[in-house]
């Protein structure tokens, strides 16, 4: 053999019949010769293992990463190096950049595939193992997930992988400095006794509300002044649909007249007051089946406020990591800016009030301020602007 191509066939065919020895050296002759291919460096580094030859064969993986970073199979021999060496962090990061290499939508060659699932499988055992260590350790110190800081909980499942990270993400207006919290605490929330106290009082006008031909109308409503928005599905879609008695700002004077329990209910409530844009005080509705997609709110100066008032069962919100039923007459508070969604899997019609409120963190100071931020933005334009709850 006098060239790197004819070395290269030779090792292939001395690695095909076992023969690791053999194989080794032609393999290695042919990287020396210029053919440091993927199949002779794969070659390579198989033969090396056959013969317990554990520096050749990192030398031949990490010599083919060099060439080719994203080697799918190259990548996931390497991490079982690591992983015989007992380094099952490092081998977990070989592993999971293997997964993350391959092409969305890639047909996936069969032995590759399994390749594949085996890296999978190996992170999944390297996760338990190092969740279990830290729960060991943990507890060792203290912590008891029933009873210890459900915030540091919380930080504890992001750092497993079993949470993500959500933060606010308003799609107008961003007030820096404020927490991020998902549902808020009722212990900031007192006046939320009074909302569910009249529970029986504001159903019932919801209920005579639900009489009344076309009462409700599409949450999300196309504006012919404005480019048309899919939405994800949800524009002018009647699946999810709206009965205001306030809207941006301005009472709905005929639904307001119908429904007196329901606001007064709400009189005690620091309803975030901003001409043209809110309060928006409403009954929503969400039919059997529906879902609301995921998606953000447009300010993180508010929260957004629900009481239900029919649910069926099997209707859930989501926010953030924070995943609840809606229970009838249980009020909470959340963040809409942080991504949430929610669905109603039940066969019947799910109804909520729903409204928005100031933050209690901004000072009057700052709560005056951001009025008169939308007001000038508003008097700029002279026009009422898009706005949504």
């Amino acid at each position: 053999m006098t060239n790197a191509a004819e070395y290269a066939t030779a090792g292939a065919e001395a690695l095909r019949k076992g023969d690791a020895e053999r194989a080794r050296e032609y393999l290695a002759l042919a990287a020396e010769g210029g053919r440091a291919d993927a199949s002779v460096m794969l070659g390579l580094a198989r033969a090396c293992k056959a013969l317990d030859d554990a520096p050749g064969q990192i030398a031949a993986l990490d010599r083919l990463l060099t060439a080719e970073p994203r080697n799918i199979l190259a990548l996931i021999l390497r991490a079982d190096c690591h992983a015989e060496s007992g380094d099952s962090r490092s081998a977990t990061s070989y592993y999971q950049m293997a997964l993350r290499a391959v092409p969305p939508a890639a047909r996936v060659a069969p032995d590759l595939a399994q390749e594949l699932h085996r890296a999978q499988q190996m992170c999944e055992k390297y996760a338990e193992q190092y969740k279990d260590w830290l729960l060991r350790s943990l507890a060792a110190k203290g912590f008891d997930e029933a009873r210890s800081s459900a915030r540091f909980a919380q930080s504890l499942d992001i750092v497993l992988g079993k949470k993500k990270i959500f933060l606010q993400q308003p799609r107008v207006y961003y007030f820096p400095g404020l927490p991020q919290i998902q549902f808020y605490d009722r212990a900031a929330l007192p006046w939320l006794d009074d909302v569910e106290a009249a529970t029986g009082e504001i159903r019932s006008e919801l209920l005579e509300v639900m009489k009344l031909s076309g009462a409700f109308a599409p949450y999300v409503e196309g504006n012919p002044n404005r480019p048309r928005k899919d939405q994800m599905g949800m524009l002018n879609n009647p699946a999810w649909s709206a009965h205001y008695l306030w809207k941006n700002g301005d009472a709905v004077s005929v639904n307001a007249a119908r429904c007196p329990q329901t606001l007064h209910a709400l009189r005690n409530a620091p309803l975030a007051r901003v001409p043209w844009r809110s309060p928006s005080i409403l009954f929503s509705l969400l039919q059997p089946g529906a879902k609301i997609p995921p998606h953000n709110g447009l300010i993180n100066t508010r929260l957004v406020c629900h009481l239900p008032l029919v649910v069926p069962g099997n209707c859930v919100f989501r926010v953030g990591n924070d995943q609840r039923e809606w229970v009838e007459g249980k009020a909470w508070a959340f963040d809409d800016t942080i991504e949430h969604e929610a669905w109603n899997d039940s066969d019947r019609t799910r109804v909520i009030l729903l409204f928005d409120v100031w933050r209690p963190e901004l000072s009057d100071e700052e709560r005056a301020l951001v009025v008169a931020l939308f007001e000038a933005i508003d008097a700029h334009s002279g026009k009422k602007p898009e706005w949504e709850i």
